[in-house]
């Protein structure tokens, strides 16, 4: 995001002299600008001009040269025949190890006390034989830039350099405060000076220069360097490039270095300091918010077109990247169309760059559109600073006043002529009007301003206003892409106004409909878990590996895989909560949970094949038969719970013995889900993954299966280190709540009349399930029923071989009255001839 340099913005606006980063970022942020970071100077402490009075040359024993020079610091000079190192001459010992300056240079000292970037504090301290009472600078040491080969000598850089012990903070623009501005995708203009200015103007009422007022540029000639576009292909009918200008300057210095002024804002800006061509462009677009581009003359092959690119073709970008084109790049070409120079707006090529043997220069200020540029940059993944510009809009009346500034600077500071050839294709629709109806100001921003306030406003942001009639035709800046309808300038008119001056009212909450039936029921079953000791986790829905041990015909064993995962190890979506709660449970006890009862209701994605989805062009809408075919192929998410439980279930003390969860305790806890909603599920034995095959059950609700629940498979619980018998459950709650009463729930009457309890123990076969003799038994007791359940279960002596005893205790109860005993005997006599009727039970004796 861009820096803002106080003192490069005091150019176009008028500020407060004692006026600070934090200060700034205040006002700017009351017209939407808002503070990203404020970046402290990049030194501090006694930073001086130094001139070198005597230099001597020493090889030590490793190899290396040093100097060790004596250096005249001005006012911190140590006096002849005092310091820590006396010398005859007024001055400070300084062992330097570069050796790019002489005697007579003037060059930056930072002193004992100077802290350089990276918090590093300078100090006088002994090396090499001698004591160095300071440091001879680089521009790295500096944080000005890359190069670290040798000290900075500023004679070499400066035509007047300043009197020894100069302050050199400011001479070098090191002791300025920056505030970061993060700017939004609506502001691109903000990306420049110019727009921060003008923002400035708005928060503050501080008189504004526009600066591209300043700048007289001459019309357009015949003998311009040629260009012409030619888009074949426009996105959404919108041309590429609507205007281009050329300018050519001959006979610059290719050894002219750029101004110090400019190299210290270019830095201060986050940009590092090329050439004085590239370094010119950069600043001018900083400064007016217009990419431009330099181009070395004697390399061009004339004109200039702009086109769309072709299939197959590439070519080298300035960051020596060979780039595959496509159609819809917007490329700029010469020799007929032939060679690629550049992607127009993002980054230019390496054929035709500006070099230390350029003498001519052609310059290149155009106007792009948005989308174009936009979908280049992020398709090659260039985010160039030219790029962020244009893709949030540029002023296109800017192009000839930015070439004309880069050309009166390549003149002044690079002894160049400028050509009075001048080319302006200039095909800019001017912005169309807005009708605006001044009362949206109140409807929609809820401020009540005068109209004759809402015009000024308007005006200050650089509208032209119709007011003869309503709605009037407001006609946006060219700055301002972005204002296109009344509720763009509705909003401009509330963030110049304040946006504290928009009154806080709570709106009235519409009536709601509250939770939906499913939704209900998904509260209720994670309540009746968690009152049973279960605690509700959420993990994330990527897998890795196969943890489950699921067989290729299993539905789990299909998952979608991501065309971008978030880790490598994980790149799959998954199709059982298991395969996400089991890691969940492994990292809990890793760190010591001995108890472990955690639950998970989710979604899991069962895809229902695993074909590409048709992938429509971005900027359309996608045809029906599109949306179709991507409906086709998305897969089935339905709704689970699952839970995992280890450990004990009960501690033990001196009165109970401790007891570990076991698989009944797992079908019971996915019981008392199915309760929750209303449904009865019923247990039958089952093998399936990830369960012991002789210790799971799957669950159902009438004919439809509902989920499995059971101990783990031993070799799965060894697999991933959880203790020995862990149990799990998994329940599809879709399938679950379809089988759910629809009918509302309503509360029974609580008798107050005695209980009855009768023991039944039958002898069955093995076939027959603890669970049919539950039913059997519920079902006879009718409206008296109110619970039942096994309580013993034996094989042995005294039993017929192929069966079992099963004993189970009923309770039933009336509503309205006292049972008698022939009512207990009448539900008796039900009970025996209803086991006997429908399972062939016996009565045990």
């Amino acid at each position: 995001m861009p820096y803002v340099p106080i003192s490069w913005l005091a150019e176009h606006v008028r500020v407060p002299a004692d006026l600070d980063a934090e200060a700034l970022a205040a006002a700017l942020v009351s017209v939407g600008l808002e503070e990203e970071e404020i970046h402290p100077p990049k030194v501090t402490g006694p930073l001086v001009v130094g001139r070198v009075l005597t230099l001597e040359a020493e090889k030590h024993k490793n190899g290396k040269t040093i100097n060790y020079c004596r250096v005249d610091v001005g006012e911190h000079n140590d006096e002849p025949g005092t310091g820590k190192e006396p010398s005859d001459l007024p001055s400070r010992g300084i062992v330097c190890g570069a050796h790019n300056f002489a005697v007579g240079d003037s060059v930056v000292v930072s002193l004992p006390g100077t802290v350089l970037p990276g918090d590093f504090a300078i100090s006088a301290r002994k090396t090499y034989g001698h004591w160095s009472d300071g440091m001879i600078c680089s521009d790295l040491e500096l944080g000005l830039g890359e190069d670290h080969d040798g000290i900075i000598v500023l004679n070499e850089r400066m035509d007047e350099v300043p009197a020894p012990g100069t302050p050199a903070v400011p001479l070098l623009g090191l002791g300025e405060e920056l505030l970061e501005i993060n700017v939004t995708p609506d502001r691109g203009y903000c990306f420049a000076m110019r727009g921060v200015a003008r923002e400035y103007a708005h928060a503050t009422g501080a008189a504004f220069t526009d600066p591209a007022t300043t700048i007289t540029a001459p019309g357009p000639t015949e003998d311009g360097y040629p260009v012409e576009v030619r888009d074949e292909a426009p996105i959404h009918g919108r041309v590429g490039c609507d205007r281009f200008v050329t300018r050519i300057v001959r006979g610059i210095d290719p050894s002219a270095p750029s101004p110090a002024w400019m190299a210290e804002r270019l830095t201060a800006a986050g940009m590092r300091p090329i050439s004085l061509a590239v370094d010119v462009t950069n600043y001018v677009m900083l400064d007016l918010g217009q990419p431009l581009h330099a181009y070395d003359l004697a390399l061009m092959d004339g004109p200039i077109t702009v086109r769309r690119g072709r299939d197959g073709e590439r070519f080298t970008t300035l960051d020596d990247v060979e780039r595959l084109v496509v159609p819809e790049d917007l490329l700029i070409t010469d020799k007929g169309g032939e060679r690629i120079l550049g992607f127009a707006g993002v980054m230019g090529g390496a054929d035709t760059e500006v070099s230390e043997r350029t003498r001519d220069v052609l310059i290149e200020a155009a106007h792009f559109d948005q989308v174009s540029v936009a979908r280049t940059a992020r398709r090659h993944k260039i985010p160039s600073e030219a790029a962020k510009r244009f893709e949030r809009g540029v002023d296109p009346q800017l192009p000839p006043l930015a070439a004309q500034r880069v050309v009166d600077l390549l003149v002044e500071y690079g002894g160049g002529t400028a050509d009075a050839a001048v080319f302006d294709l200039n095909e800019v629709e001017p912005p169309a009007p807005i009708a605006f109806d001044p009362a949206q100001v109140a409807g929609l921003a809820g401020i009540d301003l005068s109209e004759d306030r809402i015009a000024e406003i308007l005006t200050e942001v650089g509208c032209a206003l119709d007011r003869e009639q309503t709605p009037w035709r407001v006609t946006p800046a060219t700055w301002r892409p972005d204002l296109t309808e009344g509720c763009d300038l509705v909003e401009e008119v509330a963030r110049i106004a304040g946006y504290d001056s928009i009154p806080s009212i709570l709106p009235a909450a519409p009536a709601g409909r509250g939770l939906t039936v499913n939704q209900s029921r998904r509260r209720a079953i994670v309540r009746a878990l968690a009152e049973h000791g279960l605690n509700e986790v959420l993990s994330f829905p990527f897998t890795g590996g196969d943890i489950l041990g699921v067989s290729d015909d299993d539905e789990r064993s299909v998952r979608l895989k991501l065309a971008n995962p978030l880790a490598e190890d994980a790149p799959y979506l998954r199709s059982s909560l298991l395969s996400t709660l089991l890691p969940v449970a492994v990292r809990n006890v890793s760190r010591g949970a001995e108890r472990l009862a955690i639950m998970e209701a989710d979604t899991v994605v069962l895809p229902k094949d695993l074909t590409d989805s048709p992938l429509p062009p971005v900027g359309q809408r996608p045809s029906e038969e599109d949306l179709e075919a991507i409906a086709d192929v998305v897969p089935d998410q339905p709704l689970h719970l699952a839970a995992v439980l280890a450990g004990p279930i009960t501690r033990g003390g001196p009165f109970a013995d401790r007891r570990n969860v076991d698989w009944a305790d797992a079908i019971e806890l996915a019981c008392v889900a199915g309760r929750a909603v209303g449904v009865d599920l019923t247990a039958r034995s089952d093998a399936t993954a990830p369960y012991h095959p002789g210790r799971c059950a799957v669950l159902s609700a009438g004919k439809a299966s509902i989920g499995h629940a059971g101990e783990l498979h031993p070799k799965v619980c060894e697999r991933l280190g959880l203790p020995e018998r862990t149990v799990a459950f998994e329940l599809d709650l879709d399938a679950l709540f379809d089988a759910a009463p629809s009918a509302a729930h309503t509360v029974t009457h609580v008798s107050t009349f005695p209980m009855a309890k009768e023991d039944f123990a039958f002898v069955v076969k093995d076939s027959v399930r603890a669970a049919d003799v539950e039913r059997v038994v519920r079902q006879a007791a009718k409206e008296l029923y109110e619970d039942v359940r096994v309580f013993d279960i034996y094989r042995g002596p005294g039993i017929a071989e192929g069966h079992y005893s099963i004993a189970v205790a009923l309770k039933i109860r009336a509503a309205d009255r006292t049972l008698s005993a022939e009512d207990i005997a009448t539900v008796r006599n039900r009970v025996v001839k209803g086991a006997k009727a429908r399972l062939n039970a016996e009565l045990r004796a």
